[in-house]
């Protein structure tokens, strides 16, 4: 009931949502009668944050029109190229009329990120996307909200996760003949699982795996949130956050792990620092500081907006990965889209150059647990393999913001091109940033791993490299 009383309570309050706004506009036009009031800034600004905080927030957009590449302004077009029950596979495809530019990008590296399943939209990853644009050919998966999914599509398991992402890799290899895959956060795990499958079948895996932020040994470090998920029970979690979606919805009757619940857990990490935000918007609406508001409200816009995890998904992923671990132990069996049962072998893995990414300062996901994907991937030669850390960067900074772009990035950027067959990677070399030769990498296992990997020769003659077409990207 739960869920059914939070949605009554959210349509209460809607309509005066809605008045504060106007109010706020009311008392901010100083040609009405009420922004002669002397305090009329501050009741504009008191009801201005009431309506956000009061609100409903939609799935944003992308938002991405154009980027710049070197002083020309290329095109971005956003669509659909494969859309499942549960998830999309979204394009960012880009368009110039400047031949010279249409040259450099057509052979650009094409990567498939692997947004977070974990409550928030893909759109949190804007900001990797959008700087990723001018590198690479990017691809995302865009991950439905599972109230909105109708009963009749069935159920989501975690198992359907690792099938769709192999679906997805297999589409963009087919496109380029190869592809590179990076996931951030949550994905990290049953990415590592679609590509060992792969392996295991013996089907072309993609060139390099980015992983960030993820949770590949949970047992490292142990975070909040890495505590809750190994200190409850099964039953625990299928008793107290799972619930039906209401009737107003069309996946009615769904069992779901709301995202209001994800989102309230959000907020309770950090209670004050969000008390703090929000009182600085206060004062930057009566002051006037528009930089500020705007930057407030496309945060909170999107920190906001959250989605419906299917119950048996997040229920098999917790058991998975944050009880069982069973990933790290080699216990973990997939069913394939025939029925079939195998077993998840990492070790499988030997063509595929393996770069992992840790913020020094995740709350999130702790300091080890994504390194330990070199641990388990023991078939990948040493020099494929690179490890970095992002000094003062939490779970965030490594994919978005300052610390993404200036230090991050470079690194990412390097280690994909050079895992890139010769004929593209030479083509590349030299927009290769300088920071990315300065690579302050951590090695793994105290090994010294070099900051940018060449190629493996037995790679490079397994990949075949698409045709080159003036058309595309």
């Amino acid at each position: 009931m739960l869920y059914q009383f939070y949605e009554t309570q959210r349509s209460l309050m809607e309509p005066f949502s809605d008045l504060a706004q106007t109010a706020s506009k009311l008392f901010a036009n100083p040609l009405s009668l009420a922004g002669q009031n002397p305090f009329a800034q501050r009741i504009s600004a008191s009801c201005d944050l009431m309506h956000r905080l009061g609100k409903d927030y939609e799935k944003p957009e992308f938002g991405l029109r154009t980027i710049d590449l070197n002083g020309i302004e290329v095109a971005i077009h956003e669509r659909v190229e494969i859309n499942k029950p549960f998830c999309e596979l979204r394009r960012f495809k880009r368009f110039t009329d400047d031949q010279a530019t249409l040259e450099k990008i057509k052979d650009q590296p094409a990567v498939l990120i692997v947004a977070p399943l974990s409550g928030h939209y893909a759109t949190l990853l804007r900001d990797t996307v959008k700087t990723m644009l001018k590198d690479h050919k990017v691809y995302i998966t865009d991950w439905k909200n599972a109230r909105l999914v109708p009963l009749s599509e069935g159920e989501f398991h975690l198992d359907d996760y690792v099938n769709y992402v192999q679906e997805f890799i297999r589409h963009v290899q087919g496109k380029y003949g190869n592809c590179h895959v990076m996931s951030v956060c949550q994905p990290t795990v049953p990415v590592l699982a679609a590509v060992s499958l792969m392996a295991s079948r013996g089907e072309t895996t993609p060139l390099s795996m980015t992983m960030m932020g993820g949770p590949i040994d949970a047992r490292k470090s142990p975070t909040a949130v890495n505590n809750l998920a190994m200190n409850k029970s099964h039953n625990w979690f299928e008793n107290n956050v799972i619930f039906r979606v209401p009737s107003n919805f069309p996946g009615e009757g769904r069992r779901v792990y709301p995202g209001f619940l994800q989102h309230t857990g959000f907020v309770a990490m950090n209670p004050s620092n969000h008390a703090n935000s929000h009182y600085d918007y206060f004062k930057d609406l009566i002051k006037g500081d528009d930089a500020s508001t705007e930057a407030h409200r496309k945060f909170y816009d999107e920190y906001n907006a959250v989605l419906d995890m299917d119950a048996d998904y997040y229920l098999e992923t917790i058991k998975v990965v944050f009880q069982d671990f069973c990933l790290v132990n080699g216990t973990w069996d997939v069913k394939g889209v025939n029925g079939k049962l195998e077993r998840v072998r990492p070790q499988d893995i030997k063509t595929t150059a393996l770069f992992s990414v840790e913020g020094e300062l995740d709350d999130i996901s702790g300091s080890g647990q994504t390194q330990a994907v070199h641990d388990i991937c023991s078939g990948v030669p040493r020099s494929m393999q690179k490890h970095f850390e992002a000094k003062g960067a939490g779970h965030y900074g490594i994919f978005s913001g300052k610390r993404w772009r200036e230090h991050v990035y470079p690194h990412v950027k390097s280690f994909i091109l050079a895992n890139q067959p010769a004929e593209t990677a030479s083509q590349e070399t030299s927009m290769a940033p300088a920071a990315a030769s300065k690579s302050t990498t951590r090695p793994v296992k105290a090994e010294a791993i070099q900051a940018a990997a060449p190629a493996n020769k037995a790679q490079v003659a397994t990949k075949k490299i698409a045709p080159k077409a003036t058309t595309r990207k």
